[in-house]
């Protein structure tokens, strides 16, 4: 890593020094300070300078033959200013709008662009500009693209594709119930499906703090181990008190699998906080398990409801919104930073894992391996669906409805 101190003060001392060098003395003035820096020193010096490696390595070699050799006189050839080779954007005045032509993301869409199917590397720039009648090399290419102000980018994570008209709309919606329910003491919770985990010894993104050189060896190649099989872990977070549940599956992300997680919540912990709830908000995606046009989901839900013994509100949020979901942002992305860098090597590890995040802001979380199984392709028949006692709000009811349980809760005398 290059000293931006020692940098600063190499361009002062050459701005300083440069009305008083000739050509050979100011490569070998570079050479000397390349040669002090250590390791780096030549591309350090020449960052400080705007002299060319090439041009400073020239004077580490004039200064070792000096050293080798110190009774051999030394040339007196000077060469002439203005002399030597003239740079590219001089010798080709063209050459920065060929270049600017190839790389201009104003063509990314233009089928006839010569680069419009390769990758834009500098090579491949160069071979085209030499195509096309500028020859140049790939590190003139690299050092013109730095001048213009271009650098090597990634893509980045902003568009959301077409948004859904009423989907403000139903934001706020959300929002408005949200508030109602917490108001009135009444639990809200936010669920959703993390990604799906291979168990055993597969690398596990991030890093953590080890004895230097001695990594967790884990395997090159990321193939489904059949005996530890995978783990689906289903969340729950409590808005209100800021905790959540999550059981751990090992079968399949079915929408049987998400209402047992949510019974699992209600049991263990839902119910000590809410003793007196009289109704259950849960804030959804619109896709997977969990969907809003998922029959399956609704099914389940009402034996969820016929458990309670209470209605169930539901609010789906819009298309392609998942990540407003408040348990991405609350809990899951806390649950990643706890286990980054570590193998899952177990279902007992990940389930420790989950279980021991927390947060100074008072995050708790509590999570069970889910041993059963839960198959796919169960299909709802029309009767399976008319037996679930749903009432659509008079606010896009596909996205916002609720479930009354089938036999409504007897009231104590």
């Amino acid at each position: 890593m290059q000293d931006a101190t020692a940098v600063q003060r190499m361009k002062v001392k050459f701005r300083a020094l440069r009305p008083l060098l000739d050509e050979r003395s100011r490569r070998q003035w570079a050479a000397a300070e390349a040669i002090a820096y250590g390791w780096g020193g030549i591309r350090a010096v020449s960052q400080a300078t705007g002299l060319s490696p090439n041009t400073i390595r020239k004077g580490q070699g004039e200064l070792v033959s000096r050293a080798k050799s110190p009774n051999v006189p030394l040339s007196t050839r000077l060469r002439r200013p203005g002399g030597g080779r003239k740079r590219k954007t001089v010798s080709d005045p063209d050459l920065s709008a060929a270049l600017e032509a190839l790389v201009d993301p104003a063509t990314r869409g233009d089928p006839k662009s010569p680069l419009r199917w390769t990758c834009k590397s500098t090579t491949q720039l160069a071979r085209q500009l030499t195509r096309q009648g500028h020859p140049v090399s790939a590190r003139t290419v690299g050092r013109l693209l730095r001048a213009a102000g271009y650098s090597l980018q990634g893509n980045r994570k902003t568009k959301e594709g077409g948004s859904h008209p009423d989907r403000n709309a139903q934001f706020e919606h959300i929002n408005m119930t949200v508030k109602q329910f917490q108001r009135r003491g009444q639990p809200v919770i936010s669920v959703d499906t993390k990604k799906k985990e291979l168990v055993g010894d597969f690398k596990n993104g991030g890093r953590e703090w080890r004895p230097q050189g001695d990594p967790d060896e884990v395997r090159v190649h990321d193939f489904l181990d059949k005996k530890l099989g995978k783990a689906i872990p289903y969340g729950v977070y409590d808005l209100t008190n800021n905790q959540g549940w999550v059981s751990v599956g090992i079968d399949h992300d079915t929408a049987y699998f998400a209402t047992a997680a949510i019974g699992r919540w209600w049991k263990k912990m839902g119910r000590r906080r809410y003793p007196h709830a009289a109704d259950l908000l849960i804030m959804a995606d619109g896709g997977g398990s969990n969907g809003s046009r998922c029959r399956l989901w609704k099914v389940a839900l009402q034996d969820l409801a016929d458990q309670f013994q209470m209605p169930i509100r539901v609010c789906h949020f819009p298309p392609g919104t998942s990540k407003w979901n408040k348990i991405e942002h609350r809990m899951f992305c806390h649950i990643t930073q706890n286990w980054r860098g570590r193998p899952l090597i177990s279902h007992e590890v990940i389930v420790s894992l989950i279980a021991n995040t927390a947060t100074q802001q008072g995050l708790r979380i509590r999570a069970e391996l889910d041993h059963r199984s839960y198959p796919t392709g169960t299909k709802v028949s029309q009767a399976d669906l008319q037996r679930v006692q749903l009432k659509p709000h008079k606010f896009h009811g596909d996205w916002n409805y609720t479930i009354q349980p089938t036999r409504p809760k007897k009231r104590s005398r």
